[in-house]
């Protein structure tokens, strides 16, 4: 009986732990590190986008942005900056997930664009 109670617990901790994968159209763990990792900045007249923040969420490496443009508003997800609701940014193109549900956040965001660059414009 003791030998088959360990050799169920050995079977147990050898076998491969179970990896869930993202939901469908959300990027991988790997993917997500990979569109916000740091690179070059480029200087904010070459950023493609502007708009006003709405709202700053800081969390862990990253913030989540709601930014007023184009007549509307979208979140973004970026690398980690400071930034308060009414300053004027410029953001880079970026990946575009539909119901992206945020674990830390315990909140999904409809849409939500990762991207790499932000730049705060000066007031």
């Amino acid at each position: 009986m003791i030998a088959r109670a360990a050799a169920l617990l050995l079977a147990i901790a050898l076998a491969a732990p179970a990896r869930a994968e993202p939901p469908p159209g959300h990027p991988s763990p790997a993917k997500a590190v990979e569109l916000l990792a740091p690179q070059a900045a480029p200087a904010a007249s070459e950023l493609p986008h502007r708009g006003t923040v709405l709202s700053a969420i800081n969390v862990n490496e990253y913030t989540y942005l709601e930014v007023a443009a184009d007549g509307g508003s979208r979140w973004l997800a970026a690398p980690r900056l400071d930034v308060a609701a009414g300053a004027t940014i410029r953001y880079a193109d970026g990946a575009t997930m539909a119901n992206f549900y945020s674990k830390v956040l315990q909140r999904t965001f409809p849409s939500l664009t990762f991207v790499r660059h932000v730049a705060v414009l000066p007031d």
